[in-house]
């Protein structure tokens, strides 16, 4: 009986036939794409985080509503402050 699972074990260790190892470049690609995708969404995320701050307390400073954009718009102008880049959807 213990020659019997020696003998199994020996059968498993190794590739597995002709096709084992080609889904590693298909892998490899799919792992950089997705951590590229997941670098790009931290990163815009950190600036609109960064974006939300800075409105947020240039209206508390001012004694605006938080939360009435044209109102901080129209004063970040005033003020030449205003964030002229270009909003996207994302």
């Amino acid at each position: 009986m213990l020659y019997e699972i020696l003998a199994q074990a020996d059968q498993l260790e190794g590739p597995l036939g002709p096709e084992f190892g080609k889904a590693s470049p298909i892998g490899l690609f799919v792992l950089v794409v997705s951590l590229v995708a997941v670098l790009f969404i931290g990163w815009r995320l950190s600036r609109r985080i960064a974006r939300l701050n800075r409105r947020q307390r240039f209206a508390e400073d001012n004694g605006l509503d938080v939360f009435d954009t044209e109102a901080i718009d129209k004063a970040l102008k005033e003020a030449g402050l205003y964030d002229q880049a270009k909003r996207t959807w994302f």
